[in-house]
């Protein structure tokens, strides 16, 4: 019963084929289709998040740049936040969108591997910039609201999943290695320091700034010191590499789908113009949501949860149920996938409420100081 070499979506389809249902077995290629549909929602979302990201950071350092060069000239200008000049924040993101394009154009990742490598150092960089900044200053956890209301912890729960979610890459790079057996290792020592950078900036971030942290960590940065100001740059330099990273997923799913439907000489055409309509699709869902948190909070109750929590413990009872599965072990992936289901929903629901109403609730500070941390996402990538 063992096949070699599956990625996320065949084993799922695998999984269902010889599972003990019989409408399942009739209906595993629609497994396929369903991780694939979610791996797409996923890795576009990340690629709307960038986006988002991208134009809050430079937007801040446009704005910096601008109040430093007037306030010589009058100061009074810059002191009332009423009276600021601000471009709204779209406008960035569409200035963007070109640039975007023309990255995705290049279709080989070998061509982006220097400038990956160059993205994952500047990264390294600005965390180490981050960190011995909010060390500085750390207030009394004493001060901090013990708990929050339960709509937070949906949004929470998104943010976290989202953090965290990278399952379609797992089988691939186990597949890869030329050492199947040390894979667990490596993948339990990359997660352990994503985990620590996570959970580490995260706490941090809340114990300095409090009810002032914003969803991205580099924008409680100041303003006024092109120290800070650079960090933001690196940063926004590193995720723009990332994004074509991100991209190449959902573009490895989609384009060869439609390629096949037109003739030889009109391949290559629509594959541009598949890519560059992906990519607008990806700004276009950051501009219809310009807030970094929901987005993020959106992206992992919808999409991460089903593929990190109710779909791999489903395809381990399905794959091993002849293998007299312990009750522990039937508990155990219930449990997970109940989690997740649970997630999804409540996820969802608080997320929508909260794009459709913005002004009924305000985000919670606990989802903003684990979303803070979700920047280094791009380090996960250079794992990755």
């Amino acid at each position: 019963m063992k096949k070699s070499s599956l990625g996320y979506s065949d084993t799922v389809s695998y999984a269902m084929e010889v599972g003990p249902l019989s409408a399942l077995q009739k209906r595993a290629s629609w497994g396929r289709y369903i991780v694939d549909f979610f791996l797409v929602i996923t890795q576009l979302g990340f690629c709307s998040v960038y986006v988002v990201f991208l134009a809050e950071n430079v937007k801040q350092v446009h704005e910096g740049f601008l109040e430093n060069k007037t306030s010589p000239i009058n100061v009074s200008v810059t002191s009332s936040p009423s009276e600021k000049r601000s471009t709204d924040l779209r406008i960035y993101m569409l200035c963007f969108l070109p640039f975007l394009i023309l990255l995705v154009f290049i279709r080989d990742l070998k061509s982006l591997s220097m400038l990956s490598l160059l993205a994952n150092l500047s990264m390294a960089v600005s965390l180490v910039i981050i960190y011995q900044y909010i060390v500085r200053d750390i207030i009394d956890p004493r001060k901090l609201p013990p708990v929050v209301g339960w709509k937070k912890y949906p949004l929470f729960f998104g943010t976290a999943i989202f953090a965290f979610e990278g399952i379609g890459v797992v089988l691939p790079l186990e597949n890869r290695m030329k050492d199947t057996t040390r894979f667990p290792q490596a993948l339990n020592i990359g997660m352990g320091i994503v985990m620590t950078l996570y959970i580490s900036l995260a706490t941090l971030g809340y114990l300095r700034f409090g009810d002032e942290i914003k969803g991205s960590i580099t924008l409680n940065l100041p303003q006024d010191i092109w120290l800070y100001q650079s960090v933001k740059l690196l940063y926004s330099f590193g995720i723009f590499v990332t994004y074509s990273i991100q991209y190449y997923v959902p573009a490895e799913i989609l384009i060869p789908a439609v390629t096949s439907k037109v003739e030889q000489k009109w391949q290559l055409l629509t594959e541009l113009a598949v890519r560059a309509l992906l990519v607008c699709s990806t700004c276009a869902v950051a501009v219809l949501i310009p807030r970094l948190d929901l987005v993020i909070s959106f992206v992992g109750a919808v999409s991460s949860s089903t593929l990190a929590l109710i779909l791999p413990p489903l395809v381990e009872i399905l794959t091993f149920y002849k293998e007299n599965l312990s009750l522990w072990t039937i508990f155990k992936d219930i449990f997970i996938a109940v989690i997740g289901v649970v997630g999804f929903l409540t996820g969802t629901y608080v997320t929508v409420e909260e794009i459709i109403y913005p002004a009924s609730t305000v985000l919670a500070n606990a989802t903003e100081s684990i979303s803070a941390d979700v920047n280094s996402t791009g380090v996960v990538v250079g794992l990755q």
